[in-house]
């Protein structure tokens, strides 16, 4: 096996590992790139483990994207929402747990936005890949104890604010469905039923697309806004079933442009959280790997 084709042994990790540390699947693959760069110019011999020796030059690569990124997003037009990725074919690794779907669903995702990079780095890899702590200490250059608390401090923020745990997906796919199927008939009586008291709409346009630039809160408000949603944007757009971050969600393709992904959190009460994403950057990640099933659908 020569140098590239042992990197390529290394990329799903490496992209599941960037993914988590950015929210963004197209900086996460240009951060896999260009630690294969790295990895390429590196001397004969130099490397006795490769799978650590690449986590940790992609970690440090990401720590200095988020160093940048944060600055960015202080200037991000409207509400700032997570990159979708489509996981039904494991891009993300393993699903099977619903601590797992949690681990990379748009709500915790948006949560790690609110760590330092180092706290965010110490709970990616403690979490999701198991690394102890000596051995996120190696990968940051730091002191073991520094980074026991480090993680402690990042998953303290994350538990704090936790979001409601994930019902089972089929439960929520159902819900979703009613939940589409009442937006586009307009019926205000059965989609207000389905939303909690203090639901919220997050909708990311970045800027480029018309979007709500403000949450929309509470159910009256967030039916009336959906409803005049659906009645005005629906027309000519094909609906379709996916999933997206480990739970259901819906595409809505317009001919074979993919223009909006939502989904929804629901709790107890009824659905606490839809996410609208439009920004057409951040869907071309998405669509040139989920299709539609089919053109006339």
């Amino acid at each position: 096996m020569n140098a590239a084709e042992e990197f390529e042994t290394h990329r799903p990790r490496l992209f599941s590992l960037a993914y988590r540390m950015l929210g963004s699947a197209a900086e996460a693959e240009d951060a896999v790139q260009d630690t294969y760069l790295r990895w390429h110019g590196a001397l004969p011999g130099q490397i006795a483990a490769p799978g650590p020796w690449l986590n940790k030059v992609l970690t440090n690569l990401c720590l200095n994207r988020l160093t940048s990124a944060r600055a960015r997003r202080e200037e991000y037009p409207g509400t700032w929402l997570p990159e979708p990725v489509a996981t039904g074919g494991g891009a993300l690794g393993p699903m099977e747990h619903a601590e797992q779907r949690e681990a990379v669903s748009f709500a915790v995702l948006t949560l790690m936005e609110r760590l330092t990079p180092p706290e965010r780095a110490a709970v990616v890899l403690r979490d999701a890949f198991a690394y102890s702590h000596r051995e996120i200490a190696g990968v940051l250059d730091c002191s073991e104890p520094a980074a026991r608390q480090l993680y402690h401090r990042g998953h303290r923020h994350l538990t704090d604010d936790a979001p409601q745990p994930a019902p089972d997906p089929a439960q929520n796919a159902a819900l979703l469905q009613r939940f589409l199927s009442a937006a586009a008939d307009g019926a205000l009586d059965r989609l207000e039923q389905l939303l909690a008291e203090q639901v919220v709409v997050w909708a990311d346009g970045g800027g480029k697309v018309r979007a709500a630039l403000r949450p929309v809160t509470g159910r009256d408000n967030v039916t009336r806004f959906l409803a005049g949603l659906f009645a005005r944007f629906t027309t000519g757009v094909r609906f379709e079933a996916a999933e997206a971050n480990g739970l259901p969600a819906v595409l809505g393709w317009e001919g074979d442009r993919l223009t909006t992904l939502g989904s929804i959190d629901a709790g107890p009460d009824g659905v606490t959280t839809v996410r609208i994403l439009r920004n057409p950057d951040k869907l071309a990640h998405f669509a040139a790997r989920h299709r539609p099933l089919s053109q006339n659908a």
